[in-house]
């Protein structure tokens, strides 16, 4: 009766782990009879920490909204045609490059699997407890747009801000109108000093400024401004490959390897 009184009390107090483990050492008594108080006490903490650490950290991963929310460091392929440097890859896995707000600039044809990486890093950046956001940069701009006519716009901008991870997918995919350059600038400009930003683009660096700006008769002080607070302070990778890695996991490729 004590025993059942003390499960519900721990169940009533949400520590459902440490329920879970008082049961398992009174269904095994015979294993559990010699160890100390300290030692079966030790367990229970441990099997509640073990539980809330696994809990906040899927709140982390939910939190993100990752394109790919199965990807992780561990999935990486470093096939010889991708060239990906896989030290490099690990340093990145440690989330110095966020302490140091530092940014990351993903560079690759489309189906290099750069989505894939970023999600990756920011799988790892939740697991040491780092909030992610990820968003596609098509609908960041449109996000921004509706905050703009709700009056909502400054409350947003700080939203992006907070986080300490920001992973902006398909970036520069098309060009810029003036607005949302502006639009760009206050985003880029909020993560200067509070956080760090993985870019995925097909682009290079210097190919951004004419995405910016698609006007060649007008200078625009706002392109300058954007490249001048991401190419300073950013690691650039490029993803290389001559097979894609939608083709090399795609229908076909799994026909093929089935055929005996």
């Amino acid at each position: 009766m004590i025993n059942q009184s003390t499960l519900d009390s721990l169940k009533a107090m949400r520590l459902t782990a440490m329920a879970a483990e008082l049961e398992h050492q009174l269904e095994d008594a015979a294993t559990y009879r010699p160890l100390g108080f300290e030692e079966r006490i030790g367990l229970l903490v441990d099997a509640e920490w073990n539980r809330r650490q696994a809990n906040k950290l899927s709140r982390y991963i939910k939190n993100a909204h990752f394109a790919a929310p199965n990807a992780i460091i561990e999935g990486i392929e470093y096939h010889e045609d991708r060239k990906l440097d896989k030290a490099e890859i690990l340093r990145f896995a440690t989330c110095q490059y966020i302490m140091d707000k530092h940014h990351i600039i993903l560079k690759g044809a489309s189906g290099n699997g750069k989505t894939y990486l970023a999600c990756a890093l920011g799988h790892a950046a939740c697991r040491k407890f780092r909030s992610v956001k990820y968003i596609r940069m098509p609908e960041l701009l449109d996000e921004l747009n509706v905050a703009k006519a709700c009056g909502t716009f400054k409350k947003t901008i700080q939203s992006y801000q907070k986080v300490e991870l920001l992973i902006l997918d398909e970036w520069l995919i098309r060009a810029l109108s003036p607005q949302e350059s502006y639009d760009l600038l206050e985003i880029v400009e909020s993560r200067c000093e509070k956080g760090s930003v993985i870019f995925c683009t097909q682009y290079e660096p210097d190919e951004w400024y004419d995405r910016i700006n698609p006007d060649p008769n007008v200078e625009s002080p706002i392109s300058e401004a954007i490249m001048d607070r991401i190419i300073h302070n950013s690691y650039e990778v490029l993803i290389e490959g001559k097979v894609s890695m939608r083709e090399r996991h795609g229908l076909k490729a799994s026909l093929k390897g089935g055929r005996p």
